[in-house]
């Protein structure tokens, strides 16, 4: 069989029970348009050889829509999806890590090659990111030397408690100063138990806010979380004699969680 016109391409790209070798045809054929290529890749049957075959074909791959297309569908072979993630540009990167029926390994690197260039990226290019990227991308953008991209990122609903905590556990020289202030401000990872614990053991967080969540715990918790804590010596001490004056006072038993 051959494909001798473009309405005989266009047949076979709709024909839901198209021939394999006929998709192959068409695949690496010299007329197949943008739009061919986007209408055929929208195709769930489709074999890696014909995916590995449109890879080839030069007319096709001149497209940046098609290439993400290409890259997006779930039957696309690794070694021809991997490489092609980093001629991919930032918006693009971030829709591949959001597609549901991309798998988890390209994603993964979709991501890892968005965040190796985030100190490249434009600021407005980083808010948007923050506002709607994957929770992995969010999370390098807890850092940023921005308080609006930071603080867009805390609200991102993909962002989760355990990125949180692990953002303001980080080695003392990757520690973001504005991350703190902001997580003790946020309404919603604020009042979360393990995020008071991260925030009391990171030497930016604000005096007034360590005082408050300190209070969440009891002497002999406070003494085992300072044992882990990069505050400074002379607010873990302060903290601990206010605890120990709010139990005296209170005559709250040892082993009894204060509340706020």
């Amino acid at each position: 069989d051959s494909l001798e016109s473009v309405e005989d391409l266009e047949a076979v790209i709709a024909n839901p029970v198209a021939d394999a070798e006929l998709l192959l045809l068409a695949a690496s054929h010299p007329a197949l348009s943008e739009d061919l290529a986007l209408a055929f890749l929208e195709r769930r049957d489709l074999v890696p050889r014909v995916l590995e075959q449109m890879a080839r074909n030069a007319r096709v791959m001149k497209s940046r829509k098609a290439r993400l297309a290409l890259v997006t569908h779930q039957k696309t072979p690794r070694h021809v999806s991997l490489p092609r993630i980093r001629h991919l540009f930032v918006f693009e990167m971030m829709q591949v890590a959001l597609l549901p029926q991309v798998p988890a390994d390209v994603k993964l690197v979709a991501e890892e090659t968005l965040i190796s260039r985030i100190e490249t990226i434009s600021p407005g290019e980083r808010l948007t990111l923050a506002k709607r990227g994957s929770a992995a991308i969010v999370a390098a953008l807890l850092h940023d030397e921005e308080r609006r991209i930071v603080e867009a990122a805390l609200d991102n609903p993909r962002l989760t408690e355990v990125l949180v905590v692990k953002s303001l556990l980080r080695e003392a020289k990757d520690v973001s100063a504005i991350l703190p202030p902001d997580v003790c401000r946020h309404p919603k990872w604020s009042v979360r138990k393990d995020v008071r614990v991260a925030l009391l053991r990171n030497p930016y967080t604000p005096l007034a806010f360590a005082i408050t969540f300190s209070q969440s715990f009891t002497v002999p918790m406070l003494k085992e979380l300072f044992e882990q804590s990069r505050l400074p010596e002379k607010i873990k001490s302060y903290l601990l004699e206010i605890a120990e004056n709010r139990r005296h006072r209170r005559g709250t038993p040892t082993g009894e969680v204060e509340k706020d």
